[in-house]
C-alpha cells in the first residue's frame, strides 16, 4: 500500500504563477512562483489581461520546474489541486483549463480549491505540528475575515469587512503617498523610517461589539490627510503617514481577534493571507496574545503570498476526506466565492 500522497499544485489567481509538488499535506518538494511584479509595477497595480497572458506564457514552464525540483514524473502524481476562485476570471481560466487538461491526460483526479482556504493551509506546511480547531485571521487584498477552523475541511465565519479589505486599504493608501505596486510592502518600509504621530481615526473598531472590520473610514481619512495638507501647502513627512496609517491598521485586526479568542476560548492564533506578511501586524499580534496565553502561528514570508504550496496543501486535505474531488467537465473559475 502506498503511504505517501503527492499533490501536484497550480494556482493562477492574480498576477503570479505558481506549480508546486506537495507530500502528505505539510513537506514542499518544489514550490515554482512565476512572478510578474515588475510588469504590473509599471501601471501601479495588475492589469487583468496582461496577467492572463504572462499566465500563458508561465505555466508550462513552471509545471516542468516544479517536477524537475521535486524529481518526480506526472506519473508519482495522486491528484491534481486548482486554484478555481476567488480571483481574477480571465487569471483563473489559465490555471482551471491547464489543470483539466492534465487531468483529462494522466486520468488523475482533479481537486477544486478555495484559494483563500489555501492561504490557511500554509501554516501546515509551516507549522507540522499545528491542528485545527484554531482561530483564524483571514488578511489579504480582498479579504479581511475572522473564521474558526474546526477541522481540516470546515470553518464558521466568526466576522468579516463590511467595506474594504486592510490590504486594500494598503494598496490604495500607498498609491496616494506616491509609492509603486505593491503597496503593502513599500508601507512598512516607509512606516519603519517614521513615526507614528498622526491619529486618522478614533478608534472605529471600539464602536462596535461584533467582529467584522470596517477600512474604509481610515483610507479616506488618510486621504483627505493628504489632500488637505496639499491645498495648504505643508510639508507631509510620508513614513510618518505610513507609520500611522499601518498602526491603526494593525490595531483594528489585532484588537478584534484577541477579543474574539477570549470570547470563543482559543489558545490558537493563526494568520494567512497576504497582509499576515506585514512585520508589524506580526509583532502586534504576538505580543497581545501572549497576554492572554495564546499562540501565534505566522507562516514564512514566502507562503504569504500567492503560492501553488499552499494549494497543493489545501488540496491533499481535500483529497484524503473525499471533499470537492470534481469531473473536469464540470469545473469552471470563479471570481467570488463565499468564506
Amino acid at each position: 500500500m502506498k503511504k505517501d500522497v503527492y499533490i501536484l499544485g497550480i494556482e493562477s489567481s492574480c498576477d503570479d504563477t505558481g506549480v508546486a509538488v506537495v507530500k502528505n499535506g505539510r513537506e514542499v518538494l518544489s514550490n515554482v512562483v512565476a512572478s510578474q511584479i515588475d510588469i504590473h509595477k509599471l501601471y501601479g497595480g495588475v492589469v487583468p489581461e496582461i496577467a492572463s497572458r504572462n499566465h500563458v506564457m508561465n505555466i508550462d514552464g513552471a509545471l516542468a520546474e516544479a517536477l524537475e525540483k521535486a524529481n518526480i514524473t506526472l506519473d508519482d502524481i495522486d491528484a491534481i489541486a486548482v486554484t478555481y476562485g476567488a480571483g481574477l476570471l480571465g487569471a483563473l481560466i489559465v490555471g482551471v483549463n491547464f489543470a483539466k487538461a492534465l487531468a483529462y491526460a494522466t486520468g488523475k483526479p482533479l481537486v477544486a480549491v478555495n484559494h483563500i482556504e489555501g492561504h490557511v493551509c500554509a501554516n501546515y506546511i509551516a507549522y507540522k505540528e499545528l491542528e485545527p480547531p484554531f482561530l483564524c485571521l483571514i488578511v489579504s487584498g480582498g479579504h479581511t475575515a475572522l473564521v474558526e477552523q474546526t477541522d481540516y475541511i470546515h470553518k464558521r465565519l466568526v466576522g468579516t469587512t463590511t467595506d474594504d479589505a486592510i490590504g486594500e486599504a494598503f494598496d490604495k493608501v500607498a498609491r496616494e503617498c506616491g509609492l509603486e505596486y505593491p503597496g503593502g510592502p513599500n508601507i512598512q518600509k516607509q512606516a519603519a523610517m517614521g513615526e507614528a504621530n498622526i491619529h486618522f481615526v478614533t478608534k472605529p473598531h471600539e464602536k462596535h461589539t461584533n467582529f467584522n472590520f470596517s477600512y474604509s473610514g481610515l483610507k479616506t481619512a488618510v486621504i483627505n490627510y493628504l489632500h488637505n495638507a496639499e491645498q495648504r501647502g505643508e510639508t507631509v513627512i510620508i513614513p510618518d503617514v505610513c507609520a500611522s496609517f499601518q498602526k491603526e491598521a494593525v490595531e483594528q485586526v489585532v484588537t478584534k481577534t484577541i477579543d474574539a479568542c477570549k470570547m470563543l476560548g482559543y489558545d490558537k492564533i493563526v494568520l494567512a493571507g497576504g497582509v499576515s506578511a506585514n512585520l508589524a501586524l506580526r509583532e502586534t499580534m504576538k505580543r497581545e496574545a501572549e497576554k492572554i496565553g495564546a499562540d501565534v502561528f505566522c507562516p514564512h514570508i514566502s507562503l504569504c503570498t500567492d503560492n501553488a504550496a499552499m494549494i497543493a496543501s489545501r488540496g491533499y486535505f481535500n483529497f484524503v476526506n473525499n471533499h470537492m474531488i470534481v469531473d473536469p467537465k464540470h469545473l469552471e473559475p470563479k471570481s467570488t466565492l463565499p468564506l
